[in-house]
């Protein structure tokens, strides 16, 4: 698995590199053959009003989907913990689920589930479905959209490519395109 290790705003120390390398590459490993690359970008936030400050983010690129989990806490170490506790909750919950469509469940098994996801956390679901209409617009136009709709995202039409974009607002206050290959 190929992993980078990146800083944004700050340094990267050879101790910091090799603490998250050592520390998500262990978590990496509960999916070891289907991870293809990972990306850890490290920052540091620079105003005084935000007490957690160190925020670590973790990319996992599989073959087909991509998992990221974001941490912040007052240091780096901390921040990198945090970070890699929470994706190993993810990679687990989706090596489960990967687990479970490649397998048959018996009905025994089934109601078993059900009465321990009863117990436990709710599984999320699809509780509503929207139909949007996509014209064609420039980026632009999509970031004017956006703006009048108040939402944190738009689908649209790239006028130039005339393939479906999704632009988004990022924590930061800048915006995201995501293009499709």
């Amino acid at each position: 698995m190929k992993m980078i290790v990146k800083g944004r705003h700050m340094d990267i120390t050879p101790a910091i590199r090799d603490y998250a390398e050592e520390k998500i590459g262990r978590v990496a490993k509960i999916l070891d053959h289907m991870i293809m690359s990972a990306e850890v970008e490290l920052q540091v936030e620079k105003n005084p009003s935000i007490q957690n400050g160190h925020v670590a983010e973790v990319t996992v690129y599989t073959k087909g989907h991509v998992i990221r989990a974001r941490e912040a806490a007052l240091d780096m170490y901390a921040a990198i913990d945090l970070v890699s506790e929470k994706l190993e909750r993810q990679l687990r919950k989706f090596k489960t689920k990967i687990v479970d469509r490649h397998t048959k469940v018996t009905p025994i098994a089934e109601a078993t589930a059900v009465s321990e996801e009863a117990e436990g956390e709710h599984e999320p679901e699809i509780v509503k479905t929207k139909i949007v209409e996509v014209k064609p617009m420039s980026a632009d136009e999509a970031i004017l959209q956006l703006e009048l709709l108040g939402h944190d995202f738009f689908v649209f039409s790239s006028a130039e490519t005339e393939e479906i974009n999704v632009l988004y607002r990022r924590t930061d206050g800048d915006y995201g395109l995501i293009e499709p290959r």
